[in-house]
């Protein structure tokens, strides 16, 4: 994995950050999309853009990036994201504005940024042979077993639903839901999950429907402490949860559920990387 020394040897100044920025997304020679004419555009010297050598169209490789419409250094951004893919617990934004040297409200607004461009990198591969579902509540205050009347769902008042699917071996999904009901639980799996594959989810009566959706279901009932039942658990999800409700409260301390669905983003971007860390913090370079 990359080191901090390293980083900045290879990303020493502005300059060198743009230059990447350009090549990973034109390049030169490049067909100018107002005149046509394909040739070397030229970098400016004022703004951070490149001009066609024969009509002067500007092309600004910073639009359509989480660095557009800063006024934050792009080396400040590569160190970010470098910071972002060398934790397993996140970065907060106090963190993020010790390091960066940025005001906390900056600090803020790169790192949902970078959670959100996080989640579009890593998108949502189709799952498939043994896979693990379970919903949890994010956020909140949890009262009891009491639900008020006409809930479709488990009791929980202010909290954010999660749908968790995970592949065995492969990569994890998440999905915020309405509640626990079988329409906001089952759609995201069979829209996900290719037929024919096996389901292991716990007792919670909506997954039973998947059986008729064309799966193998088997479930374990954590409400009689059953945790595993021969092959049937869901502990592989379970890890998933606990490694981010930790980071949750150890790095952020709390979460709104405006937000939650960028942080899932960001942790299942690392922890389907997590076989080949190495190249995390290119996969981020390359993919704009």
């Amino acid at each position: 994995m990359m080191t901090v020394t390293e980083f900045f040897r290879r990303f020493p100044d502005e300059e060198t950050c743009l230059e990447h920025l350009w090549n990973v997304r034109y390049g030169n020679p490049i067909e100018c999309p107002k005149c046509a004419k394909q040739g070397d555009f030229y970098k400016l010297r004022k703004i951070p853009a490149w001009a066609c050598p024969r009509c002067g169209h500007h092309i600004h490789p910073m639009q359509g990036t989480p660095f557009a419409r800063t006024r934050t250094p792009l080396q400040k951004w590569f160190y970010a994201m470098y910071l972002f893919t060398t934790t397993r617990h996140g970065v907060s934004a106090k963190e993020l504005q010790r390091q960066l040297g940025v005001t906390y409200k900056t600090a803020w607004r790169m790192g949902h940024e970078l959670r959100k461009y996080m989640g579009i990198v890593d998108g949502d591969p189709p799952l498939g042979g043994v896979v693990e579902a379970d919903e949890v509540y994010i956020g909140g205050k949890k009262h009891g077993k009491r639900r008020s009347k006409g809930t479709t769902g488990r009791a929980t008042i202010g909290k954010t639903a999660v749908l968790g699917i995970y592949e065995r071996g492969g990569p994890v999904m998440t999905h915020v839901i309405k509640d626990a009901s079988t329409a906001s639980l089952v759609p995201p799996i069979v829209a996900n999950v290719e037929k024919g594959s096996t389901i292991h989810t716990d007792e919670w009566h909506p997954y039973k429907r998947l059986a008729k959706e064309g799966y193998t279901h088997q479930f374990v009932s954590h409400r009689r402490k059953e945790y595993v039942r021969g092959s049937s658990h869901t502990n592989s999800l379970d890890g998933f949860w606990a490694l981010f409700k930790r980071s949750v409260r150890g790095t952020h301390v709390w979460i709104s559920s405006k937000h939650v669905e960028k942080y899932l983003g960001e942790f299942e971007f690392r922890h389907n990387m997590r076989h080949t860390p190495e190249i995390m913090f290119d996969r981020l370079l390359f993919a704009f």
